[in-house]
């Protein structure tokens, strides 16, 4: 099977080169056996993003702190406008998937203690394949956050992280 899928990329570009996959950037055969791409260290923020060393931006989202938005309701309100404003700048994230995942929030938030903390760690699960399957990569915060309060497992902290998530639904309104 590979010597006819070899024959057809011969045949369509009219010479006897090895298939693409094994050509680096510019069409030249690449030592390593990969795919080259120029752009593959910029995608990553490798050395290769031209940047210099001390023009540093954060990997991510920036950290959003449990302790400050159990007790801080500015903060939460200011971290929800940052989420806000970077899944507009990042991401095209959809009300409805929103709306899903708040949802399942609420669902969370009004389960049985002995199973609220179960309840969130599925939350998690979900919201990470959200983030993952339609790259809302602004939500990685919440992701993060959310992993801290199933561990801290305070009904404070799942209440203040549903009032995260119903502040961030009203903004992105």
């Amino acid at each position: 099977m590979a010597e006819v899928e070899e024959k057809k990329t011969e045949d369509r570009r009219g010479d006897s080169r090895p298939p693409r996959e094994n050509r680096g950037p510019g069409g030249r055969p690449n030592d390593r056996g990969e795919r080259g791409s120029g752009d593959r260290g910029r995608e990553r923020g490798g050395p290769a993003a031209g940047r210099g060393p001390g023009d540093r931006r954060p990997e991510g989202p920036p950290e959003i702190d449990l302790d400050k938005l159990i007790s801080d309701s500015l903060y939460l309100d200011n971290q929800a406008h940052v989420v806000v404003s970077r899944m507009r700048d990042m991401d095209s994230g959809t009300r409805s998937q929103l709306r899903r995942l708040y949802n399942a929030v609420r669902r969370a938030t009004r389960a049985p203690e002995s199973d609220r903390q179960h309840e969130f760690v599925m939350v998690r699960a979900r919201l990470a394949y959200t983030i993952a399957r339609h790259s809302l990569r602004s939500l990685d915060a919440l992701e993060r956050l959310l992993l801290q309060v199933t561990r801290k497992n305070d009904i404070r902290g799942y209440e203040r992280f549903r009032d995260l998530f119903e502040a961030i639904i009203a903004y992105n309104e």
